[in-house]
């Protein structure tokens, strides 16, 4: 068996306000990633990190774009057991897509219409709950409770399927402190590098 991570936030966005002004969620945006360390999380949503658009199938960072601006936004990490098949064919799909990100764009009138609970599908277009249900429902991961284009981010801290480990402040969540954690060291390096550096420049000066 292998596990798939999802990620619900509320990251505080002009999208993500307006979302949670029309439907009072406490999620408005969800992400996936194969990987305990979520290393690398799979979603549609902008794809430079910051701005709105451009918008589409994009691989998402804990420590870049609003993940990283955003520290305060609650959030809440859940996992999904799924066979060692289903595993393997839902990164591949969502591999795929990244690959071809120029052939997709992000289905703003699809969620709008999710919002307001009607479904409509149009090809190659996804919003982020809708690429995330598409990728595990494709692959033979879980069967939704409903179509797709209807999935809300909120409706997966709902399914019994999905084990919750973690719910609080993005800042706070395990993967992301490790990262930091992590980067310390990387930049300490930088500046005893550049410290060595000009103290053997000092000492040949010197002789």
């Amino acid at each position: 068996m292998k596990t798939i991570y999802i990620l619900l936030t509320r990251s505080g966005t002009l999208l993500s306000k307006l979302v949670y002004a029309v439907t009072g969620a406490s999620y408005t945006h969800a992400s996936m990633a194969f990987d305990e360390e979520l290393n690398c999380l799979y979603s549609s949503t902008r794809k430079n990190g910051y701005t709105m658009f451009p918008a589409g199938p994009s691989k998402e960072y804990l420590n870049k774009g609003v993940f990283r601006l955003r520290g305060d936004a609650p959030c809440a990490l859940y996992a999904l057991e799924v066979t060692d098949e289903a595993y393997v064919r839902a990164r591949r799909r969502a591999e795929h897509m990244m690959a071809r990100g120029e052939l997709y764009r992000f289905n703003t009138l699809g969620l709008i219409l999710c919002a307001l609970h009607i479904r409509w599908q149009r090809r190659r277009h996804y919003f982020c709950s809708q690429f995330v249900s598409e990728v595990l429902e494709k692959s033979g991961a879980m069967e939704l409770p409903k179509d797709s284009t209807l999935m809300h981010p909120n409706d997966y801290a709902q399914l019994p399927q999905l084990k919750c480990l973690y719910e609080g402040c993005l800042a706070d969540l395990p993967q992301r402190k490790a990262m930091e954690l992590g980067e310390a060291p990387a930049v300490v390096s930088v500046y005893l590098g550049l410290m060595l550096g000009l103290a053997k420049a000092g000492v040949r000066k010197i002789f």
